[in-house]
């Protein structure tokens, strides 16, 4: 399935989303962002024959992690026809996980829904997959090396978002061109204490390939030009397609 095809469909999807949560009677404190929201940069982001999302699983399982309501999961899921596990961390997520479970079993979907924390030495659910999907995660994981490694070991590819920034200190000054990360403190963004490290794009790039990655498609979206890493007003992502190190030897 070619990510463009996707990313026409994808309203039909989160309708499909919508009248699934609306089965649901059980008081839900749902997800509040909208995920799907991330295929129309991934529309962007992938190229030439990495558009083919078939491609890039090929054929093995794939997991999406942090998935919050398992939204994504769930479309890849009906879209693609694949084997999904949902990973994320009941103690860290909104609903303790619930949501996910309630709007797989309104879907009926057989995705696998996995309670790990990834702030532990966690161990994956299966020993290889095709694909992994790591949107929006990143900086609230103490140990992004370690969760980065870990899955350059276990599978093939990886789409990856995360917060960066290009500017910072009161005094607002240019770190872009520098291989850093900003640890955040524990209100100083968005009063949210699981927000950790937010890196700099060089400091990224860097992380990603000592942790076992070749990079081999990138975008940057959001506060481009401004970014900072302690203020909602200066929010840049960072987007990447990575490949494990281990195809190449």
């Amino acid at each position: 399935m070619d990510i463009g095809q996707l990313s026409e469909s994808v309203g039909k999807h989160a309708d499909r989303m919508q009248r699934a949560r609306d089965l649901v009677d059980e008081p839900v404190d749902w997800y509040r962002y909208d995920i799907l929201a991330n295929v129309v940069h991934l529309d962007a982001l992938l190229q030439g024959e990495c558009r083919d999302l078939a491609k890039l699983a090929d054929g093995m399982p794939v997991a999406d992690i942090g998935a919050a309501d398992g939204d994504l999961a769930f479309t890849l899921e009906a879209a693609a026809g694949w084997d999904v596990d949902i990973i994320d961390t009941a103690h860290a997520n909104q609903n303790g996980l619930r949501g996910a479970q309630l709007l797989g079993d309104a879907l009926g979907s057989k995705a696998q829904i996995h309670d790990i924390d990834l702030d532990t030495q966690f161990l994956l659910p299966r020993e290889c997959y095709g694909l992994v999907i790591l949107l929006g995660i990143l900086y609230h994981l103490q140990n992004p090396f370690y969760v980065l490694n870990t899955l350059a070991a276990h599978a093939n590819y990886c789409l990856l978002s995360t917060r960066v920034a290009r500017f910072a200190g009161t005094d607002r000054r240019h770190i872009g061109d520098l291989s850093l990360a900003y640890l955040v403190g524990p209100t100083e963004l968005n009063d949210d204490p699981t927000n950790f490290w937010v890196f700099t794009p060089v400091g990224l790039e860097q992380l990603v390939t000592r942790a076992g990655w070749e990079i081999v498609s990138n975008l940057n979206v959001g506060a481009v030009d401004c970014s900072v890493p302690d203020s909602n007003d200066g929010d840049e992502r960072m987007f990447m397609l990575l490949r494990t190190s281990r195809l190449s030897r």
